[in-house]
C-alpha cells in the first residue's frame, strides 16, 4: 500500500525533476534513450505522471531544448567582466564553448529542427535571453566606436554561429580538447579583426 502511494503522488516539483533527469539521460544514452516512461521509473512516480507535464516525448524535448537556451543566456550573464572589448568577447567565447563542449548532446538537440510550434513562445523567449548578452556586448562596443555598425543582435549571430562551429567539431572529435582555448584565440582574434570600423571609401 505504501508504495502503491508513494509511486501515485509525488511531492516537489516534478517537473522540473523530469527535466533533470531527462538531461542527464539525454547526457548518457542521447535522444533514442530517453522516453515518459522510463523517466517515470527514474523518479519513482506512476507511469502517466509525467504526461500531466509533457503530453508526449516531442513535449519533453521542446521543454529540453528551451531549458537548455535559458541555461546558456544564465551562463553568458555570469561572464566575467573586463575593461576591454577584446577581454570580454573572448570571456564570452571562452564561456560559450565550455557550455557547448560540456553539454554536446543537450547543444545539439537545442538547435536541431525538432521544435515543434507548440513550443512557441517559451522557446523564443529562451532563445532571446541566450543571446541577450552578446547582443548587449556589441551594441555596447558599437556605441563605444569599437565596433562597425550594423544590426547588433546579426553581428552577434555571426559571432555565435563561429562559436557554435568550434564547439562541434569539439565535441565530435574533429579538433582535440586541448587545441581548443588556442584556436578559439585565433578565432575571436580574426572576429574582432573583422568586426572593426571600416574606413569609409
Amino acid at each position: 500500500m505504501s508504495i502503491t502511494r508513494g509511486r501515485a503522488y509525488h511531492h516537489g516539483d516534478l517537473r522540473a525533476e523530469l527535466l533533470q533527469r531527462a538531461e542527464a539521460t539525454l547526457r548518457e544514452s542521447g535522444v533514442d534513450g530517453l522516453s515518459l516512461r522510463q523517466l517515470a521509473r527514474d523518479v519513482g512516480v506512476s507511469h502517466a505522471a509525467p504526461t500531466r507535464h509533457f503530453k508526449d516525448k516531442q513535449a519533453l524535448l521542446d521543454a529540453l531544448a528551451v531549458s537548455g537556451f535559458q541555461q546558456l543566456g544564465a551562463a553568458l550573464e555570469r561572464t566575467a567582466p573586463s575593461d576591454s572589448f577584446g577581454g570580454r568577447i573572448r570571456e564570452m567565447a571562452r564561456t560559450y564553448l565550455r557550455f557547448a563542449t560540456e553539454n554536446s548532446a543537450l547543444l545539439a538537440l537545442m538547435f536541431a529542427r525538432r521544435h515543434s510550434p507548440a513550443a512557441g513562445d517559451a522557446m523564443s523567449e529562451a532563445v532571446d535571453r541566450a543571446f541577450a548578452a552578446p547582443v548587449a556586448l556589441i551594441a555596447d562596443a558599437q556605441a563605444r566606436g569599437e565596433v562597425t555598425v550594423g544590426e547588433p543582435r546579426r553581428i552577434a549571430l555571426s559571432a555565435v554561429a563561429a562559436l557554435q562551429g568550434l564547439a562541434t567539431f569539439v565535441s565530435s572529435g574533429v579538433i582535440a580538447g586541448e587545441a581548443a582555448d588556442e584556436l578559439l584565440d585565433e578565432m575571436t582574434t580574426h572576429m574582432m579583426d573583422g568586426l572593426r570600423p571600416r574606413r569609409q571609401t
